[in-house]
Formats: structure tokens, C-alpha cells, sequence
């Protein structure tokens, strides 16, 4: 007797549709993370705020974004990604649409605080979920698409946020960037996993001393912080830049930044790609990697310089380049962790080097707002991100050594 067919409802869904929805995932999120920003210039004299009271709104994000995500990776491995991702993305979802009733500094603030809190479920649910669902060697071409997707955001957010700014005012941004990204709750409920996303605390998973005990997490998180000061610094402060230091019309900056962001989105999907092929050709990961996340480094010195001493035609073009080169480094961000952890620890050790890194969205948003208040121009802004830039360098081609899966099942072999 034969036995009855498999339910397909049972099957796992196949790796590039998680990928597609993990990829709209962050788009959202950065679409929501991004709105502030944008509004900033029109918040700035409807509410009276001034350039510091903006910075301090901007890192707010970050002040709960960063300090969740160790307990966010390890709740994913505990209680599952799928979960965590749903509730997460449904917390700052709520949080946006609140921000377009908010009329005092204080409640802005609050619910920046309340934006981080969904938002840190992004990353370290994200990585667990494509080290379970992909293989290694195709690990580039998902974060690409996933980059693609999350640098695609703040494209689309800037230019929307601006129409929508322009037309029917600032809050109409925050009720349409917070009602609609719930739709993305109905295509997520019906993804079947596979069996290794599902368990929960695996045997044989590190001990996060074991985690804490690798050189390379301490090498990615300090480019990661690295990376993260230059893209947060144009992610929250471009729009300003532009229109306070360039001259920019509220519209005109809508489409620059737009097509700035455009750049970052488009470099990290063909990256993600070329790393793949490039490691499949020579049999080695490392290399490839090494010399996009060192290029990219090195290109964001000479840009921030640019943009802080270079003719507007000078500056605009140093923009474009840094977007680019951001872009190529964006897949092995997090697909270099995602590799050397492995499944058994991808949620834990992204989520350290995301609470690391994202030190940066703390530091540099308000830092940035200080300086600029007591100068009244961006050039020393600019050079601090030039030098931080440099530290981003040494850890991934310094510290990092090789970019292989670490073989947990040997602890002694691990830490050495």
C-alpha cells in the first residue's frame, strides 16, 4: 500500500522566497528609520527644534536599537526568528504611525526609543534565518538582494517622504510609512521554514563566552561600527546637508538623496553577486571579500574629505562614490559573520557585532548635530568620519583573518 503524497503545505518554502521577504523586511525598516530624517528640515520650523535637539532625536533610535541586540539574538535562537521578526516589525510599525500625531520633543523622542526597540529584531533574526535557509557559497548573492532591499529603503523613503512632505505635509509620511508595512505580516504567517530555523537552543550550539572568545567577531564588529558611522552619518544627516550647506530646495534634495541611496542599493545587489562567483572561481572566500570591505574603507577617507572642503559639483560626486562603495561592502557585513558562525551562532554573534556597530548610530547622529551647532558647517563632521573610517580598514583586513565557518563542535579548536 502506498502511503499518501507529502502535504505540500508541510514543505519548507523554498530559501529565495525567505530570501524575498527577509529582503522586504528591511526594506521597511529603513523606509521607517528614515522618515525622521527626511522631515527634519520641516519638523525643524514647525516644532521649533534646533539642530541639536535633531541630532539627539536621530541616535535616540539607537539608544535602544543597539542595546537590544544581544538579547534579541539570543531570544531568536530560543524562541524562533519567525516570531520575533513578526512582533518586532509590528512594534515599530505602530511606532512610526504615532510619530505623525507627536507634537513635543519628548514624545518624538519616546517613540524614536520605541522605533529601536521593534527595529533590533531586524538584523539578528534576519542573519539566523539566511545561515539556516542558504548555503554558504550563496550567501553573497542573498545578503546582496537583502542589501539591495534595505539600501533601497531610505531611496524610496527620501524620495516618497519628500512627495508626500511636499504636498500634504510632514505627519502624512509617518501614517502611510506606519499602516502599510503591516501588510507584510499576512505573506510571512503562511512561510514554512526549515526544520534547522525551527529548533530552539540546538545541541552542540557555542556558549557565548565561546562566541565572545573570537577574534574575528571583535574584527567584524569594528568594521561594522566603522561602516556604520559614514552610512548613518549621510543616512540622518544628507537631507540636512544638503539643503543647509548646499542650498538644496526641499524637492531637489528629494531626488539627489533618492538617487544616492539608488546607488548604495544597486552596488550591494551586483556585489553580493560578484563575490559569489569570484569565491566559486578560486575556492577561497576570503579574498574576495577582503578587497571589497577594504576598498570600501579606504573610498570613504577621500569622499568625506570631498565632502567637506570639495565645489558642490566635487561634493555631489563624492556622495555618489561613497554610496557606491557602502554598497559593495554591504554583503559581507553580515554575510561574513554569517559564514565564520555559522547556524549555530549567526543570531548571537550579528547580534554583538550589530549592538557593537550600531554604537555609531548612538555616537554619530548627535555628534554630528553638536558640531554642526557650534560651527555652523559640516566640515569637521566630515573629517571625523574620514578618520573613523580608517578603524574599519584594520578590522576587516587586520583583524578578520579568514573568512571559513568556525567548527564549534570543537571548543578547544574554536578558541584557539
Amino acid at each position: 500500500m502506498r502511503s499518501a503524497p507529502a502535504d505540500p503545505a508541510a514543505q519548507p518554502s523554498r530559501p529565495w522566497t525567505i530570501v524575498g521577504l527577509l529582503a522586504a523586511v528591511l526594506f521597511i525598516n529603513y523606509v521607517d528609520r528614515g522618515a525622521l530624517p527626511t522631515a527634519a528640515p520641516l519638523i525643524e520650523g514647525d516644532l521649533g527644534f534646533n539642530p541639536t535637539q535633531l541630532g539627539y532625536l536621530f541616535s535616540a533610535f539607537y539608544w535602544s536599537y543597539a542595546l537590544l541586540q544581544i538579547p534579541i539574538g539570543v531570544i531568536a535562537e530560543r524562541v524562533g526568528a519567525q516570531r520575533v521578526l513578526a512582533a518586532g516589525l509590528t512594534l515599530w510599525a505602530c511606532a512610526t504611525l504615532l510619530m505623525g500625531f507627536a507634537h513635543q520633543f519628548t514624545t518624538l523622542l519616546f517613540l524614536r526609543l520605541l522605533l529601536g526597540v521593534g527595529e533590533s529584531a531586524g538584523f539578528p533574526c534576519v542573519s539566523k534565518l539566511l545561515a539556516v535557509s542558504v548555503p554558504p557559497g550563496r550567501l553573497g548573492a542573498a545578503n546582496g538582494v537583502v542589501g539591495f532591499a534595505y539600501l533601497f529603503g531610505p531611496a524610496v523613503g527620501t524620495f516618497l517622504g519628500g512627495m508626500l512632505m511636499e504636498h500634504f505635509g510632514w505627519r502624512s509620511a509617518f501614517w502611510c510609512f506606519g499602516a502599510l508595512p503591516l501588510l507584510w505580516l499576512v505573506p510571512w504567517s503562511r512561510v514554512r521554514l526549515p526544520a534547522a530555523a525551527q529548533v530552539t537552543a540546538a545541541a552542540g550550539s557555542p556558549g557565548y563566552r565561546e562566541v565572545l572568545r573570537q577574534r574575528a567577531l571583535w574584527g567584524t564588529s569594528l568594521g561594522h561600527f566603522s561602516g556604520n558611522y559614514t552610512f548613518y552619518f549621510l543616512l540622518t544627516w544628507l537631507p540636512y546637508y544638503l539643503m543647509r550647506e548646499r542650498g538644496f530646495s526641499l524637492t531637489a534634495m528629494a531626488s539627489f538623496a533618492s538617487q544616492a541611496f539608488l546607488v548604495n542599493a544597486l552596488a550591494a545587489l551586483g556585489a553580493g553577486w560578484v563575490i559569489d562567483r569570484l569565491g566559486e572561481r578560486g575556492g577561497n572566500l576570503t579574498l574576495p571579500y577582503k578587497v571589497s570591505m577594504g576598498a570600501a574603507h579606504l573610498g570613504f577617507v577621500g569622499s568625506m574629505v570631498c565632502m567637506a572642503y570639495g565645489s558642490l559639483p566635487l561634493a555631489l560626486g563624492a556622495i555618489l562614490v561613497c554610496q557606491f562603495l557602502s554598497g559593495i561592502s554591504s554583503p559581507g557585513t553580515f554575510a561574513i559573520p554569517q559564514i565564520i558562525a555559522g547556524p549555530k551562532a549567526a543570531a548571537r554573534w550579528v547580534g554583538t557585532q550589530n549592538a557593537i556597530a550600531n554604537i555609531a548610530g548612538i555616537v554619530g547622529p548627535a555628534l554630528t548635530g553638536i558640531l554642526y551647532d557650534h560651527t555652523h558647517r559640516f566640515t569637521v563632521p566630515c573629517l571625523v568620519a574620514a578618520a573613523i573610517s580608517l578603524l574599519g580598514f584594520i578590522g576587516w583586513i587586520f583583524v578578520v583573518r579568514e573568512v571559513a565557518p568556525l567548527h564549534w563542535e570543537a571548543p578547544s579548536a574554536a578558541a584557539a
